[in-house]
């Protein structure tokens, strides 16, 4: 079912792209941070680590959708189903782009907790990623899809 209520133009939808990236920054911010914290602390290899971190990611950046959409009145299975259609993609080339920074910044992934490279790289591959990722939310946004699925269920 596509909806075509109002959809926001120009600066509208530009503002509107950024706070569903922050949005979505937030839950994979908390999953990437705390998988690739574990997989450093822990000594897994770096694919151990990305795959840990990209599924915590999805986990809060669902969780931090379905908790709203639900305080709305939806039924959790319909709640899921909001979260799944408004973050996939968004979490998805957040986490694509944010774990290829992190693989291409020499010694990122190798360096310890305690190591300043492992934080700014970190930091530098999340704020990299969010810049790739607005456009990317603001043509879903255009079009009904993606974080707009959300604003339909808020009162």
């Amino acid at each position: 079912m596509e909806h075509h209520t109002h959809a926001p133009t120009g600066p509208a939808l530009t503002r509107l792209a950024v706070s569903a990236t922050l949005h979505c920054l937030t839950g994979c911010a908390i999953g990437e941070v705390l998988g690739m914290v574990l997989g450093t602390a822990f000594g897994w290899s770096n694919g151990t680590t990305i795959v840990v971190a990209v599924l915590l990611a999805f986990l809060f950046g669902y969780a931090l959708t379905i908790r709203p959409v639900l305080r709305s009145g939806l039924p959790l299975r319909a709640a899921i189903g909001v979260a799944l259609a408004a973050d996939t993609v968004s979490i998805a080339v957040m986490e694509l782009v944010d774990n290829a920074v992190m693989l291409l910044i020499p010694g990122a992934m190798g360096a310890g907790l305690g190591n300043w490279v492992f934080w700014a790289a970190l930091a530098g591959s999340l704020a990299v990623a969010f810049v790739v990722t607005v456009p990317v939310n603001r043509w879903l946004i255009a079009r009904g899809k993606g974080h707009a699925v959300v604003h339909q269920h808020h009162h």
